[in-house]
């Protein structure tokens, strides 16, 4: 009788071991990731918008390392948010605009062209991605309810590629204007980008992570139209990326201080492209100021339109077309954002962020 009550208790125990492994597992599988930004980031979102005509990435050469599958990514295979998800043992976030997607474990609202402010473009800004987020935490809270949602949210990471596509704007349209006006338009982008990780944190976001602006002035795409630079990065694209990047962190720091919880990771994409496109060989790459597909002056314009040039092996090449990086770069790019040291990715980096209860 004793030996039998000993027994019993034992499988109490198990039961209750097992019951609460099964809780922490159930509380990691709901950390979910949601992604905003531009075309670095866009899954294939721009091919289900009504007012866009033929999308070039989703005609090959896009694609050509997924099987010749061009999914809508600019790259010739994988983008960043893909290799993030993985990392964290997540399914990849589906297109926003996807017909028939699951939105509720994870959504990308990326969109080419998509910038900060918001401008009638016919792409998605951040206004309508964050709209659109609106409507995936109303299914979520439907789905399971509205305080396993809030805990949902809290999580979750948020991660952001924005900036450059409201500077190649300003820039391209004002190449004259003075240091003080190019200070007051970036002020406006980081108020407002800001302002948007605040609507996420009021509706219980925690966790953002930010790839800053990359080092505008030398993508092989600027320096095509620019050939009076003889092959020099432009410098006004350089100087506004690099304003950018700095108030951006400032302004992280004092939302870091001010708001209870919140935490955030930025990595410093501007140095670490940078790097690469001055020293290739150093990170595996043969080229890297030459896109692998493309027509003009570093191969920077019309990647799968009209007549291009297409290299025979992406791999070897920093960038697949004039203004995105290839597969295996976007790898290298991924690795840092998730487990960069600090001087690269901080003070968090994503890894550290989903481990964060």
């Amino acid at each position: 009788m004793e030996k039998t009550s000993i027994n019993l208790l034992c499988v109490i125990i198990l039961y209750a071991i097992a019951v609460s492994l099964s809780g922490c597992y159930a509380a990691q599988s709901k950390k979910l990731l949601f992604v905003f930004g531009d075309s670095l980031f866009d899954p294939g979102n721009n091919q289900y918008l009504n007012n866009s005509g033929k999308v070039a990435s989703t005609s090959w050469p896009y694609g050509m390392d997924m099987n010749n599958k061009s999914t809508g990514r600019f790259s010739d295979g994988l983008i960043v948010p893909d290799y993030i998800a993985q990392f964290a043992n997540l399914s990849v976030d589906p297109p926003y605009l996807q017909p028939g997607a699951d939105l509720t474990n994870g959504a990308n609202f990326a969109s080419a062209g998509g910038g900060v402010l918001d401008v009638n473009n016919g792409v998605l800004n951040l206004k309508q991605q964050l709209a659109y987020f609106k409507n995936v935490a109303n299914l979520i809270s439907k789905k399971v309810g509205e305080q396993e949602a809030t805990k949902i949210l809290s999580s979750s990471v948020y991660l952001f590629s924005f900036g450059g596509n409201d500077y190649f704007r300003f820039d391209s349209n004002y190449p004259n204007a003075t240091q003080s006006e190019r200070v007051a338009y970036m002020r406006l982008v980081v108020a407002n980008l800001t302002n948007g990780f605040k609507e996420i944190y009021n509706m219980g976001g925690r966790k953002f992570a930010i790839q800053s602006v990359g080092p505008l002035g030398c993508l092989p795409v600027i320096k095509a139209v620019h050939p009076d630079t003889n092959g020099s990065c432009v410098k006004n694209f350089l100087t506004h990326a690099n304003l950018n990047n700095k108030a951006l962190s400032n302004q992280l720091s004092k939302m870091a201080k001010e708001l209870s919880g919140f935490k955030y990771s930025i990595m410093d994409y501007f140095f670490n492209l940078l790097y690469r496109i001055n020293y290739p060989t150093k990170y595996g790459f043969k080229e890297g100021k030459i896109a692998c597909c493309g027509s003009g002056l570093y191969n920077g314009l019309n990647c799968g339109g009209g007549s291009y040039k297409l290299c025979s092996n992406p791999s070897e090449y920093l960038f697949f077309d004039g203004g995105h990086t290839s597969q295996k770069a976007n790898r290298q790019i991924a690795e840092l954002i998730w487990s960069g040291v600090p001087n690269v990715t901080g003070p968090y980096n994503v890894k550290q962020l989903f481990e964060l209860s």
